[in-house]
């Protein structure tokens, strides 16, 4: 039986590189369609409701950074931005707004496709994740990958459900960042590191749990975190 094409949409105004990546992914499974310009790839978002989104930074007209808060507002859909600029701040911001990972340009079209896998692998529901996490009032359910809070729904990302997840399933325990990384085997950049705290940091906030007075992550500084 064959595996459904996943739908990719790529906003992006290099044409060359749109063209490039429309023959590149197909051999992978992936469909791309391409939009130059913001107003076009927000619209393509709402009509194609793709499997995830490839976005540059500087873009014509309103730069990647609105785009992904835009894609935010809509939906979770996975997000992959783009680059020219190496800037590890500029990473950091794209993750800080709901990025789901980060390239810089140029980069090997094979180590996109390999990230957009790892990112839809850790998008997907895994049938051995099943089930639910609960601490008090804060439930996780695996399967239809949502997260409540006094019965709320909590708006996360995949990046920060993914991580929730991981410190709910290992309560008690000490999770340095290493094995933060180990488990998301996803977002291989320089800005990693950071990005964990960023996301730790994103957490707390939507749960109100300030580091100063924590009720569901501690940390232990010069080692990581505890949940």
């Amino acid at each position: 039986m064959s595996q459904k094409r996943k739908n990719i949409l790529v906003i992006d105004d290099d044409k060359k590189l749109n063209d490039l990546l429309k023959n590149y992914l197909s051999s992978f499974g992936m469909e791309a369609t391409a939009a130059y310009d913001p107003k076009e790839g927000l619209k393509l978002l709402k009509s194609l409701k793709p499997d995830l989104v490839i976005l540059d930074v500087m873009l014509p007209g309103q730069d990647g950074f609105e785009v992904c808060k835009e894609i935010r507002k809509i939906g979770k859909t996975p997000v992959i931005m783009l680059t020219a600029r190496g800037e590890v701040t500029d990473r950091v911001v794209g993750l800080e707004i709901g990025a789901d990972d980060y390239l810089s340009k140029p980069f090997e079209p094979r180590e996109l496709v390999a990230r957009i896998q790892s990112v839809l692998r850790r998008f997907s529901p895994k049938s051995e994740k099943a089930g639910s996490l609960s601490s008090g009032d804060l439930i996780v359910d695996m399967e239809r990958r949502t997260v409540s809070l006094k019965k709320k729904d909590l708006d996360l990302t995949t990046t920060e459900f993914e991580i929730l997840a991981f410190f709910m399933a290992n309560p008690g325990a000490v999770l340095n960042r290493d094995k933060i990384m180990e488990y998301l085997k996803g977002i291989e950049c320089e800005a990693f590191n950071r990005s964990i705290d960023v996301a730790v940091s994103r957490l707390r906030k939507k749960l109100g749990d300030p580091a100063e007075k924590p009720k569901f992550f501690k940390t232990v500084w010069g080692t990581g975190y505890l949940f």
